[in-house]
């Protein structure tokens, strides 16, 4: 397990582990203490989605103490790998979603959701393809052109291999009539390093969530070619995909999960948390600033809706040969 978890993994695990123990000699419970995993850098939507949610817990005293704690790489399946190898302990959750489900299959890790114990989807929210404010392409149509013409010559930024960022790379250029196997897509630890390859032209595209690139986009020095979802966001003045000719929607799911072997009433009480965390005014006040779509789901058909996600993130992968 820790030659999949790694140098960055192996260190991690360690802290963590100190944590672990000085839960059990003290008697932390999930009302007293919570540690968020966010398998991602710093900047990008777990550490987003991860951060408000700890504001929401603290906002109404739900939980006294809140932590987050961000483990980075290969798409989340080092904290993936890191969270379930400590084994039971109700004062733990990981932010996961759609990302992470990806990468589990494309980097072939030895653990998955269902080694972990499921208790809520929160909220949905959109990709953006985004370029600096002085590139050439005015629409995604300008870059559709330009990438069918030599697609490896136009590097695309995103997420880790096989997670959204990367999905959706793939299934615009299937739609563009481009192989998805001639992307030159390079991968990320978070939306902040995407953001900085873009600026620096190290990459002409970059993809990630809508709110990675949001102040910039605001401030002007970055433009959004299309969003992936279905129909327009309200709050979010950008195309969608389809509305430009692309047939392509990709929503992009946020939930936490527990670590593997907790009891019922451990995984209830979470629950329970997480559900109280969702009606705060300020987990409502998030939604709307990120433009999130709520999206609360738990118990068995939050595990079920897992199982069957996973499922449809694997054929596309290997529908696109990703």
């Amino acid at each position: 397990m820790l030659g999949v978890v790694g140098a960055l993994g192996t260190l991690a695990l360690a802290g963590a582990a100190a944590v672990d123990a000085s839960n059990s000699t003290t008697g932390a419970t999930p009302r007293s203490k919570l540690t968020v995993t966010a398998p991602a850098a710093p900047g990008g939507g777990w550490d987003l989605a991860s951060r408000e949610f700890q504001q929401s817990l603290r906002a109404d005293s739900i939980v006294n103490n809140v932590q987050v704690v961000n483990v980075p790489g290969a798409g989340g399946t080092i904290g993936l790998g890191q969270f379930v190898e400590l084994g039971a302990d109700p004062t733990r959750l990981m932010m996961t979603g759609t990302v992470m489900e990806g990468a589990i299959t494309v980097n072939k890790s030895p653990v998955d959701l269902e080694n972990t114990t499921p208790i809520a989807r929160l909220a949905e929210d959109y990709q953006v393809f985004i370029v600096p404010a002085d590139s050439p392409y005015k629409t995604l149509q300008d870059f559709v052109k330009a990438w069918k013409k030599n697609p490896h010559s136009h590097a695309v930024g995103g997420g880790g291999l096989g997670g959204t960022d990367h999905l959706l790379a793939g299934l615009t250029a299937r739609e563009a009539g481009v192989d998805p196997r001639e992307v030159n897509y390079i991968s990320f630890a978070g939306g902040g390093e995407v953001l900085t390859a873009l600026l620096s032209d190290t990459v002409e595209i970059g993809v990630s969530s809508y709110n990675d690139f949001r102040d910039q986009i605001e401030a002007g020095n970055l433009r959004a070619l299309a969003v992936s979802a279905d129909e327009p966001v309200p709050g979010i003045d950008t195309p969608t995909f389809i509305d430009q000719g692309i047939d392509v929607s990709l929503p992009n799911w946020r939930g936490l999960v527990a670590p593997p072997g907790i009891s019922d009433e451990e995984r209830e009480e979470l629950t329970d948390i997480v559900t109280e965390a969702t009606k705060t005014a300020a987990w409502k006040d998030a939604l709307d600033r990120n433009r999130w779509v709520d999206s609360v789901l738990t118990g068995e058909e939050f595990a079920e809706f897992i199982r069957e996600d996973q499922a449809r993130v694997n054929d596309i992968i290997e529908e696109l040969g990703l």
